[in-house]
């Protein structure tokens, strides 16, 4: 992505764009944070393979807060914690959750996931590098939950969205695979 970023203008950020830079670097770190503990606990593949794609997402953001000197609210910080007291809480209700049964924590998966995509949807910009950025999230974040929702059929659950809508969920999880410099 860096050479990507590097044919780009940089911009004067927003507030919003700021803000919401530092929001998906953490919400990057929650999903991949989450995975991990729930690789641990149910040894899927699911949870490792995707656990890496969050942070080459969460490495990707951080990219961006480089590029306009926003410090890293993920650096320094440990595996299951966070600078936000919002996505604190959160990661220690999904490990949670995630922890009760497989199919809690493929749950758990999907929903992170609608979370992402709505959370990105909720940041519109026309700020090329960022844009490219959440276009790359986007995408992984669809990725991701057609592969939870897989893994749910697999195991005789289904999934109902709670962050996008049930049109939207519908959409990604019949669509294919995408395929992009994000996964």
């Amino acid at each position: 992505m860096q050479t990507q970023l590097d044919a780009l203008p940089k911009a004067t950020l927003t507030a919003d764009e700021r803000a919401g830079l530092l929001r998906m670097r953490e919400e990057e770190k929650l999903a991949h944070d989450v995975y991990v503990a729930l690789d641990a606990k149910w040894n899927l593949q699911v949870f490792d393979n995707i656990a890496g794609a969050e942070q080459t997402h969460g490495d990707a953001v951080k990219l961006l807060l480089d590029r306009y000197g926003i410090a890293d609210p993920a650096a320094g910080e440990a595996v299951g914690t966070f600078s936000n007291p919002e996505l604190q809480t959160l990661y220690t209700s999904l490990v949670e959750q995630g922890s009760t049964s497989l199919v809690s924590a493929l749950t758990v998966g999907a929903t992170i996931e609608d979370l992402d995509l709505a959370d990105l949807q909720a940041r519109p910009t026309t700020t090329p590098d960022i844009a490219l950025g959440y276009s790359n999230l986007e995408r992984g974040s669809r990725n991701h939950m057609r592969a939870f929702t897989m893994q749910l059929s697999r195991n005789g659950a289904t999934y109902t969205p709670t962050h996008i809508t049930q049109a939207a969920y519908d959409a990604i999880v019949a669509g294919s695979m995408e395929h992009g410099p994000l996964g």
